[in-house]
C-alpha cells in the first residue's frame, strides 16, 4: 500500500504539472531480488489506473530503465569522484569490518561507522600508498568505492513537505557507492539516472529521509542541480503505534497489497485488495487522503479530481492511521455510484457459476435489490433464495417467531391476500398487508417476520415485499406453501 501510493502521489503532480510519471526498476541489490516482483509492479499500477508513460514496459528517451541494464554506466560516475577527491577505494573486506564492529560494540561503542574518523585507520586508499592501490586494482583485488563525507560540515536542503533541513556531516558515514560485485548501490545508481533522466522532483518514502543529506551531497559532488524532494509521511497501523505491515493486516483481517501476491520462496500467499473486491478507484480514493488533505470536506474523488485538487504542500508531517472500516466504507460509496446496468453486468458470470441462468434485467433487478446492504459486488448475492424458494430455515428465527399451527393459519389467510394484488409491486404488495393487518387485527409483527422467514428461510436482508416483487407473485404463492408444509 505504501509503495502504491508513493506511485499515486507521483502520479497525480506529473499529470497536474503537465510532468512525465516514470517507472524505473532499481534493482542494483542483486541479493534482495523477488522473482515476479516487477511483474507484479506493473500489473499493480495497470490494475489502479495510474499507469507510467515512461519507463520499465513502456520505452521512452531515457531507456533502459532497469538499473541492472544500465550497469556498465554507473562505473565511470564513481571513479570520477574518486579522481575529484569525493570518493575513495576501499579494500577491507566484510570479514574485517565485521570483526571491527563487533570489537567496538564489545567496548560499549555499538554504532561503529566507516567515517571520516575511522576511515583514517583502515585499508583504503586515504591511507595506503598510491603504488599499494594501483597494484591492487590492476590485480583484481576486490574493492569497493566509497563516498568521502566531509567533517564539520552542514547538509542543508528544503524539503517540500518538511521545510528545511539540517543535517551534520559529522553524524554522516562513508556510504559505499560502487560495491565489489561491480554494481552500484541505490544511492550511486539514483543519483546518476535521477540527473540523466531529468528527474525534477524525488518524492518518496519517509524511510529514505536519512539518505537525503548523502544525495544532496552526491549532486554537490558532481556539480549538478539537486532536484527537489518530498519525504512523504509514514502509513500508521490501525491500533497502537508504528508503521502498517503486512503483519497488521493478516492479524487484523484486511489485505496490506493491492494485488494477490505469492511469495515465491515460501508460497505464502497475502490477499489483495482487487481479489477482496475492492474497486481500484476506491483503493486509490483511500491511499489519496493517508496523508494528504483537500482543504474541505471532499472525501470522494474522481481521478481527474485528484489530479486538479492535489497539491504537495497539503500532505502532512505526520503519520496517518490506516482504518479499514473507512476502507470498507470508500468500496460502498463507489458501489452505489456505479449504474445497476454495470453492477449487472459484473455478476452474471457469478450467477452462472452458482448454477442459475438469469436474464440481464433480472440480474440488474437483484443489483438494485441489493445494493444498500452491499459494500463488495460478491455481497449482491448473498443468498440462494435470489434464484430459488429457501429449502433450510434459520432454526434461531423459526424458534423465535413461527408457532406451529397458528403460524401457518396466518400465511394461508395472507396468501389468499397475495393472490388477489392484481399489480405485483413492493408498494401494492404493504398496501395490501396493511389492509390484511387491519382486517384481521393483527400487529406487524405477527405477520412480516413469518412472510420474510417463508420467502427467504431468514429474518435479515431486504425488506420481504421487494423480495416478493422480484421472484413475482406465483413464486411467492409458492413459497407461502412451502414454508408452512415444511414449518406447520
Amino acid at each position: 500500500m505504501g509503495g502504491v501510493r508513493t506511485a499515486l502521489y507521483n502520479y497525480l503532480f506529473a499529470k497536474k504539472h503537465g510532468g512525465d510519471f516514470l517507472l524505473r526498476i532499481e534493482d542494483t541489490d542483486q541479493g534482495r531480488f523477488v522473482p515476479g516482483a516487477e511483474d507484479y509492479i506493473l500489473r499493480s499500477l495497470k490494475w489502479c489506473g495510474i499507469e507510467p508513460n515512461e519507463g520499465v514496459g513502456y520505452g521512452g528517451p531515457f531507456a533502459p530503465y532497469r538499473q541492472s541494464e544500465r550497469k556498465p554506466m554507473y562505473k565511470p560516475f564513481a571513479e570520477e569522484l574518486v579522481h575529484s577527491g569525493w570518493a575513495y577505494y576501499a579494500f577491507d573486506t566484510p570479514e574485517e569490518l565485521d570483526n571491527i564492529r563487533k570489537q567496538a560494540e564489545a567496548a560499549k561503542m555499538p554504532n561503529w561507522q566507516y567515517n571520516s574518523i575511522s576511515r583514517n585507520t583502515l585499508r583504503n586508499s586515504l591511507t595506503m600508498p598510491e603504488d599499494d592501490v594501483k597494484h591492487r586494482l590492476e590485480e583484481g583485488d576486490p574493492y569497493v568505492i566509497r563516498f568521502k563525507m566531509p567533517r564539520n560540515e552542514e547538509v542543508r536542503f528544503q524539503d517540500i513537505i518538511r521545510g528545511w533541513l539540517v543535517f551534520s556531516t559529522n553524524e554522516l558515514d562513508d556510504k559505499v557507492l560502487f560495491k565489489s560485485d561491480g554494481m552500484p548501490t541505490y544511492h550511486l545508481a539514483n543519483i546518476v539516472d535521477d540527473h540523466s533522466m531529468d528527474i525534477s522532483h524525488v518524492i518518496r518514502g519517509e524511510e529514505w529521509l536519512p539518505s537525503a543529506p548523502l544525495h544532496v551531497m552526491m549532486y554537490r559532488a558532481f556539480g549538478w542541480e539537486c532536484p527537489l524532494f518530498a519525504h512523504l509521511p509514514l502509513i500508521l497501523k490501525p491500533d497502537g503505534n508504528g508503521k502498517l505491515s503486512k503483519r497488521d493486516g493478516d492479524r487484523l483481517g484486511f489485505p496490506v497489497f493491492p494485488l494477490e501476491w505469492k511469495d515465491p520462496e515460501t508460497g505464502a500467499i497475502s490477499s489483495g485488495y482487487r481479489e477482496m473486491g475492492y474497486f481500484p478507484k476506491a483503493f486509490l480514493n483511500v491511499l489519496l487522503l493517508l496523508g494528504w488533505a483537500p482543504g474541505n470536506n471532499q472525501e470522494i474523488f474522481t481521478l481527474e479530481e485528484m489530479i486538479e485538487a492535489f497539491s504537495i504542500e497539503r500532505i502532512g508531517k505526520s503519520g496517518s492511521k490506516f482504518d479499514p472500516d473507512k476502507t470498507r466504507w470508500f468500496n460502498q460509496q463507489y458501489l452505489r455510484m456505479t449504474p445497476s446496468s454495470e453492477l449487472a453486468e459484473m455478476v452474471m458470470p457469478k450467477i452462472k457459476a452458482m448454477g442459475f441462468d438469469v436474464s440481464l434485467e433480472r440480474a440488474k433487478a437483484i443489483c438494485e435489490l441489493m445494493l444498500d446492504r452491499a459494500v463488495f459486488v460478491d455481497d449482491l448475492l448473498q443468498g440462494e433464495y435470489l434464484f430459488i424458494a429457501p429449502t433450510v430455515f434459520d432454526e434461531d428465527a423459526v424458534a423465535k417467531k413461527w408457532k406451529k399451527g397458528e403460524s401457518s393459519i396466518i400465511m394461508n389467510e395472507w396468501k389468499h391476500g397475495i393472490e388477489e394484488i392484481s399489480d405485483f409491486t413492493s408498494e401494492n404488495i404493504d398496501v395490501a398487508l396493511k389492509n390484511f393487518l387491519a382486517e384481521k387485527n393483527l400487529g406487524m409483527g405477527a405477520v412480516m417476520p413469518l412472510f420474510r422467514l417463508v420467502l427467504t428461510g431468514t429474518l435479515t436482508g431486504p425488506a420481504a415485499a421487494q423480495v416478493a416483487e422480484l421472484i413475482g407473485k406465483e413464486e411467492s404463492v409458492s413459497r407461502i406453501e412451502i414454508g408452512i408444509d415444511k414449518l406447520g
